[in-house]
């Protein structure tokens, strides 16, 4: 985990400084900005690899970096958010962040996340078989999705969470079960983060004629669908 690149956006400078220092100790190398147009134009000059990323920023917030940044890179973020702010934790999901930490935070519980997002995106050696189901084929070890012979651009949560579903594609997963599979247990995530993480698969997936990627069987849970093309 050393030399890995945090870039961290927070218009406070006493959030910077903990979050420069904690990630220093923790082995990061890590480039701090004040603003939301700053953030932009680091990560597009610097390429980290995660970012920080508070919402509520000055010339341009968190999720309208987000959005930017979507439109060209993959590259992890990981969201600051005001406590209790759950709307704007949804929208940012769904314009594919990675994860949240709630303000106030502890160092340590932001370090623990960054971790598990490099984690994921690395690809843990165990995952390393490639999966495939009709049309829909995922590489772990490459962080490849594909429908056909068309690539689709998954975040690392999101790969994730097609990874679960299918080592087992006929089995139908709970959605507490997926939950602890993805962000680990004790993590509080509510219903709709993960419904909302669920919707951007589908759509992703609908998008490049697979439609019937991923089953509801309700008051259940989720499982793969058939991954016909369409």
């Amino acid at each position: 985990m050393m030399d890995r690149h945090i870039l961290v956006a927070d218009d406070d400078a006493r959030i910077r400084d903990v979050l420069r220092i904690a990630l220093g100790q923790a082995g990061f190398e890590v480039d701090e900005v004040a603003d939301g147009k700053e953030a932009l134009r680091a990560a597009q000059r610097t390429q980290p690899d995660l970012i920080v990323l508070d919402i509520g920023m000055p010339e341009m917030d968190g999720l309208e970096v987000c959005r930017e940044l979507r439109k060209t890179s993959q590259v992890p973020i990981l969201f600051l958010t005001a406590q209790g702010d759950e709307i704007d934790r949804v929208v940012g999901l769904e314009m594919g962040a990675d994860d949240y930490v709630s303000k106030p935070f502890s160092p340590r519980e932001v370090i623990a996340r960054i971790r598990a997002i490099l984690k994921r995106s690395g690809v843990e050696a165990e995952e390393a078989t490639v999966l495939q189901r009709g049309v829909l084929r995922i590489d772990p070890e490459r962080h490849l999705c594909e429908v056909g012979d068309r690539p689709v651009t998954l975040t690392s949560r999101e790969m994730e969470l097609v990874i679960q579903l299918m080592k087992r594609p006929n089995h139908v997963v709970a959605r507490p079960q997926l939950v602890d599979a993805i962000y680990g247990t004790n993590v509080h995530v509510s219903d709709r983060t993960m419904d909302s993480h669920l919707r951007n698969v589908r759509a992703k997936f609908a998008a490049v004629g697979c439609k019937d990627a991923i089953e509801t069987v309700h008051g259940v849970g989720v499982r793969m669908g058939p991954c016909s093309a369409t």
